[in-house]
């Protein structure tokens, strides 16, 4: 682990990863309020607006005058996907330099982090008749069944479900002309972040799932059906925000499906289930980094500063 610090002294941006519920958000913030930082939300759902509960996202009032990217930018009717996050972190990037700051990246959706570390591959210039071509395909199925027919190894990397994906490899397809797997090897990605020190709050599985059931609590006393109501009759279910947890349970309850007692204790076994699902990604995605309680992490990032 000293090893692991030595080498981050002198980077300009960190990672602040961890399941949902472990304590990230107030992490960053107390860490932002004693070093000059700007934090950036790796969060699928903060990045809209009126989706505040389900978000768990800090409050203007805690944000204070710390500057941060990623939340309030969409309306849920906008979609959220990749190419938001990056020029959300360029923003954050280009502020923190403007500005002598340390960049905190911080939150669940370690995907994102993942893309910039990575990067991804530039995209084919959009062909006007590419939406009615996959419109005509037919329904979900139908469209994955013709990614199988032409570019059998990638479908099988994509769940049958995951229809943003499936989506975006059929684009590539009538943009370019081009089977996916084809296109994404000669087209490699670049990496878009170069340096990121990374810190994981890990916690003990009893008190990470009692944090979470202590949130979920509070979710619900805060309005979250209300929330979710509000949405949908603004903005409809055929959204992808309206799968994620929280939400979904909410819509479940509401048809019927549970009691209000079932609802807490399903949002709370899903979050926990997202958590550990969280902590796989970050152990195999990301290169050796430091992992501790809220404490351990907390110490080491303030020694970083150091």
């Amino acid at each position: 682990m000293i090893d692991i610090l030595q080498t981050q002294r002198n980077c300009k941006t960190f990672a602040i990863l961890g399941g949902s519920g472990s304590g990230k958000t107030a992490l960053s913030l107390e860490i932002a309020r004693e070093f000059p930082c700007s934090i950036l939300s790796l969060d699928s759902l903060s990045i809209y607006k009126e989706i505040n509960i389900a978000s768990a996202k800090p409050s203007k009032k805690e944000r204070g005058e710390i500057a941060h990217f990623g939340i309030d930018v969409l309306f849920p009717n906008q979609i959220q996907n990749v190419q938001n996050f990056i020029k959300e972190f360029k923003k954050a990037q280009a502020f923190c330099t403007q500005q002598n700051q340390f960049l905190l990246i911080v939150g669940g959706s370690s995907f994102y982090l993942k893309a910039l570390l990575s990067g991804i591959s530039v995209l084919p210039k959009h062909q006007s008749a590419t939406k009615d071509r996959i419109q005509n395909l037919g329904d979900l199925n139908a469209q994955y069944a013709f990614l199988q027919k032409i570019d059998s190894n990638f479908a099988s990397s994509l769940k049958p479900q995951d229809s943003y994906r499936i989506m975006r490899a059929l684009e590539i397809y009538f943009d370019a002309d081009c089977i996916p797997s084809l296109y994404f090897k000669e087209n490699p990605p670049k990496p878009i972040l170069r340096e990121c020190a990374i810190f994981e709050i890990v916690l003990d599985r009893g008190i990470l799932r009692e944090r979470i059931a202590y949130r979920t609590k509070a979710m619900l006393e805060q309005g979250l059906i209300d929330e979710v109501e509000s949405l949908i009759e603004s903005y409809g279910e055929a959204h992808q925000w309206a799968k994620s947890i929280g939400i979904k349970e909410v819509l479940a309850y509401k048809k019927g499906e549970f009691s209000l007692q079932e609802l807490e204790a399903q949002i709370t076994t899903h979050t926990a289930q997202l958590a550990k699902r969280q902590r796989t990604f970050n152990k195999t995605q990301f290169a050796p980094h430091f992992c501790d309680a809220f404490l351990g992490v907390k110490e080491a990032i303030k020694r970083a500063f150091g």
